[in-house]
């Protein structure tokens, strides 16, 4: 199995039980260094994509899940590594347990541009579901949207 740090709508649970329904989540922890933020408006759905950035300053709640090969390969097509959307690298995660070496998806775009209201309110949702802290989901909730009617 490999270990995958889920950020953005992935943090969900459910979400995650459909694309990748043999791998158990395995915590929660954070990527310190790294922000959440957007980019990618020219091929995302109606706005930005999310993605994570170095910045020494911040940090980015996540949750991990052990991949089963099956799903590894399910979870990459989803999100477009063979035609160039998303790519693998591997990170340190903080978590109560240590710091593991996890994946995470970074896309291969240029960072800026908003995502939608609709998308941003599955990212908070997913936080929510994968028990992020509070002061994080009010960050998640202040960032602007592209469409403030979506």
């Amino acid at each position: 199995m490999t270990l995958y740090a889920a950020y953005g709508s992935n943090m969900d649970p459910a979400r995650m039980h459909e694309r990748a329904p043999h791998s158990p989540h395995r915590g929660t922890g954070y990527l310190e260094g790294w922000r959440l933020t957007f980019g990618g408006d020219d091929i995302g759905w109606d706005g930005a994509l999310a993605t994570v950035v170095e910045d020494p300053t911040e940090h980015v709640f996540l949750s991990l899940y052990d991949l089963t090969p099956q799903d590894e390969r399910a979870l990459d097509e989803w999100e477009g590594v063979a035609v160039d959307v998303y790519r693998k690298i591997k990170v340190r995660v903080h978590t109560l347990d240590g710091e593991p070496l996890c994946f995470l998806y970074v896309l291969n775009g240029y960072e800026g541009g908003l995502p939608s209201k609709q998308y941003m309110s599955i990212i908070v949702d997913a936080a929510i579901a994968a028990g992020a802290p509070v002061d994080y989901l009010e960050d998640l909730a202040k960032r602007p949207t592209r469409n403030a009617d979506n």
